[in-house]
């Protein structure tokens, strides 16, 4: 018998919009002050420049807004923490698009219409609206929670690339991001024989085996939020993590290797 379908979080309403708004507002103010040097640097994803990844993130904002237009009478496919599972075969295009975008726009345009047609788009919309995406329709509430992902994990890509932006995470967006990420991981390897340890916003159970009733579980993994995003999204590797002493687990299931990343 196939393992039941693992039910999807709920996420506060109020507090994702307003989570995902001030994660944007922190990433438009500090790519407002980047000169053209800073701009033109190179960044940890492939050959995108600090352009690139800014106007990228304009565009996966701006995402809510056109796929609220674009959604039709379907029924919602797809939840939070299946998502991230779902962009992987769309990344070719995805890139040549932003190529094009970074080039052809000023970014501070870019990010002065991403902000209103989000503020729009968010006032004019309940939770149950349509959105329409490449992989499935999902309703805005659960659509909302994924820009928190693309909007930490971006924001770590640019405080990699620029050293010093230092730019804020904020502590809702954060937590949603690591949730959606630690529940895609639970869907993708089915069990109950790991606990995933994500402190202070998350735990999940996962991997096939023995079942835990009672005390610690005999599996156990356990890291900080932006080590696991980080892992979840290929920026580190599970070796890389463990030896660096970000990631403790303990348990012949406790490693994660094979399972990561989950986003690519």
């Amino acid at each position: 018998m196939p393992p039941a379908k693992r039910k999807s979080r709920v996420y506060h309403p109020d507090k994702t919009r307003a989570a995902v708004l001030a994660q944007f507002g922190n990433v438009r103010k500090a790519v407002g002050t980047l000169t053209s040097e800073q701009l033109a640097g190179p960044t940890r994803l492939g050959d995108w420049t600090v352009r690139e990844l800014a106007a990228h993130i304009t565009m996966a904002t701006s995402a809510v807004a056109r796929g609220l237009a674009a959604a039709g009478p379907a029924k919602p496919e797809l939840t939070p923490q299946d998502w991230p599972v779902t962009s992987a075969p769309y990344a070719r295009d995805i890139a040549e698009y932003v190529t094009g975008l970074a080039a052809d726009n000023d970014l501070a345009t870019l990010y002065a219409e991403a902000g209103q047609s989000l503020e729009r788009a968010l006032a004019d919309h309940s939770g149950d609206a349509l959105v329409a995406n490449r992989t499935g329709n999902m309703t805005l509430a659960d659509y909302l929670p994924t820009r928190t992902v693309e909007l930490i994990v971006h924001t770590d890509d640019l405080n990699d690339a620029v050293p010093g932006l230092d730019i804020p995470y904020d502590r809702q967006a954060l937590a949603a991001c690591t949730r959606i990420l630690a529940d895609a991981l639970a869907t993708k390897a089915p069990g109950a024989s790991t606990e995933v340890r994500i402190p202070p916003f998350a735990v999940v159970q996962c991997v096939e085996g023995p079942r835990h009733t009672r005390g610690t579980p005999p599996n156990v993994v356990e890291t900080d939020p932006l080590t696991w995003i980080r892992l979840a999204t290929g920026r580190t590797t599970w070796p890389a993590a463990v030896e660096d002493a970000l990631v403790s687990a303990s348990g012949e299931r406790a490693d994660l290797a094979g399972l990561l990343p989950i986003m690519a």
